[in-house]
């Protein structure tokens, strides 16, 4: 009987945790300033793709992916635009970082 209880509480578990990673690759759309990081924002050290949404009152800074930042960067490097992005949100280091499935510009 222990043995079988101990069963559905791992297996409880691990279904719990698969919930939680499936609920955070929801995609989302972001609907903001696209621009350049280096070039509009001031905040990197080299040119980087990133849509500033306003989130309760304050500016959000999403990264675009690599790919995403590829595709689009050559865009928005010197005039920011309006566009909403569809995608991923995950978080690195400190960082939103969007993975860009669409993005349309305004």
């Amino acid at each position: 009987m222990r043995i079988a209880a101990s069963v559905l509480l791992c297996l409880v578990v691990v279904f719990a945790f698969a919930a939680v990673a499936a609920a955070e690759d929801k995609e989302v759309t972001l609907e903001g300033t696209i621009t350049c990081g280096k070039c509009d924002l001031k905040k990197d050290k080299a040119c980087a793709t990133c849509i500033v949404v306003k989130k309760d009152g304050k500016d959000v800074v999403y990264y675009f992916d690599a790919k995403g930042h590829k595709d689009h960067h050559s865009k928005v490097c010197t005039e920011a635009k309006m566009g909403k992005v569809v995608g991923v949100v995950s978080k690195k280091d400190d960082r939103n970082i969007v993975t860009v499935s669409k993005v349309e510009f305004k």
